[in-house]
């Protein structure tokens, strides 16, 4: 008894301490009998929010499972789904479920349904990874993918309603930052770890372990998410967006400003699809095995805390400008990664050398996402601006899957001549993008 007096007296603590509420709690736009159970909810949301991102990072579809594919000795064709399904898997089905969520009064139980699949997948990918090879192990993982990406969007379709019923407006932004930093620690630490600690020949052992951990981390976050307290919330309204996209098609014909940044946008795929071929490069051309798997892990945390100002500030006076440079550097990059490859450049090609190409590439795609998202904020208005976001999402999550194919390319002709082709769409891209009306308010 007295210990969890002892512990509720902390956690309120420290929740006045990170919020600065003091004696006057802020309890804005949430409902009146929330606001007791606001501290308790803060610390549930984020422990499950920092042990899900964590999770995703450590069996990362761009990262982690290319790496090991390449292990197993699964063609490159598998490769290039990964971040296809990764990636529509959520976008799509979300569109789809989400007029259905709305109408639960309680909405946490759809974020642990989630969370518990996510586990039971990454479980399934781990058995296949010791069990299974070539072929065999790309087909199981990759079928284990649609069930992981299936459940991220239950999390992802549920978590911001939940968010929205329990903390505070003024209160979310603290939430979010405390839990990408926390977790953005935690994935550099497993980074550091894998790079310097001598891991022998246990390679696949190592993967499978990292799958394991990430369903265990899951299984926690929803442990974690179970203990929220949720009023009821409201279950009318929530249109089903997919639905919404399919009667907006029409505004790919009739509205030619949007209809020009949808094709953007689907030339700028050239940049999402990339990162699993660079793993395959970095992997081909590494002598220090899963120590430069380390490095990249590193390259990849440090990516977005190194890049996000600068972008955001950038996007700030012009989107379009954005995605110009970031599409820009993405093709370069891709181009010069080819003729390090091709002309032996061990100086570039060696593990160092890879995580900084690494970096600069997540740089480079973190640019796209900010900017591409941006110009379409600042493009609609407000009677538009669901209709635009929904055909979009629904077009390019189809044509994401459709981009998986990109492995044939790598499995005909290998992985650094796909991260050539990739570069010089992303090039192309960018040629678009400077004739695209500017939309941003420059002044």
């Amino acid at each position: 008894m007295v210990m969890k007096r002892f512990s509720s007296i902390s956690s309120e603590d420290l929740y006045n301490r990170i919020t600065g509420d003091e004696d006057a709690r802020v309890c804005k736009d949430i409902p009146a009998a929330a606001c007791h159970d606001q501290p308790r909810n803060f610390f549930a949301y984020l422990w499950a929010n920092l042990l899900g991102k964590v999770a995703d990072e450590i069996a990362s579809a761009k990262l982690v499972i290319p790496w090991m594919f390449g292990a197993l000795g699964v063609p490159a064709v598998f490769t290039g789904f990964l971040v296809p399904i990764r990636e529509a898997g959520v976008l799509l089905p979300q569109l789809a479920v989400a007029a259905a969520v709305r109408h639960l009064p309680i909405r946490k139980g759809v974020w642990m349904l989630g969370a518990v699949l996510s586990a039971l997948s990454l479980f399934g990918m781990a058995a296949a990874a010791l069990m299974l090879e070539g072929s065999a192990a790309g087909g199981a993982i990759v079928l284990m993918l649609v069930v992981f990406s299936l459940a991220r969007g239950l999390c992802s379709v549920s978590a911001k309603d939940v968010l929205g019923k329990t903390v505070s407006k003024s209160r979310r932004g603290a939430l979010m930052g405390w839990s990408a930093s926390l977790s953005g620690i935690a994935v550099l630490a497993v980074g550091i770890w894998m790079g310097f600690v001598d891991l022998g020949n246990g390679g696949l052992n190592v993967f499978a372990g990292l799958l394991i951990a990430g369903g265990v981390l899951w299984i926690l976050a929803a442990l974690a998410f179970g203990t929220i307290r949720e009023q009821p919330g409201a279950t009318e309204g929530g249109g089903n967006a997919l639905a919404v996209a399919l009667q907006q098609l029409r505004l790919l014909i009739d509205d030619a400003p949007f209809r020009r940044f949808v094709f953007a946008r689907s030339l700028l795929l050239s940049v999402a699809l990339a990162p699993p071929f660079y793993v395959l490069v970095a992997q081909q051309e590494s002598q220090a095995g899963l120590l430069g798997l380390g490095a990249l892990i590193i390259a990849n945390g440090l990516a977005t805390s190194l890049s996000s100002p600068f972008w955001g500030y950038l996007g700030d006076r012009s989107s379009r400008h954005v995605m110009a440079v970031a599409s820009i550097g993405a093709g370069l990059l891709g181009v010069f990664t080819f003729l390090a490859v091709l002309l032996d450049w061990r100086w570039a090609t060696g593990e160092l050398g890879m995580a900084a190409i690494f970096l600069v590439l997540n740089v480079m795609h973190g640019g796209v996402r900010l900017g591409r998202k941006v110009y379409l904020v600042d493009m609609a208005s407000g009677e538009n601006r669901a209709a635009y976001v929904a055909v979009s999402n629904t077009v390019i999550g189809v044509l994401m899957l459709a981009g998986g194919l990109i492995g044939l390319l790598g499995d005909w002709l290998g992985a650094a001549a796909t991260v050539l082709v990739l570069g010089l769409l992303s090039l192309v891209a960018a040629f678009y993008i400077a004739r695209l009306p500017e939309v941003s308010d420059c002044d």
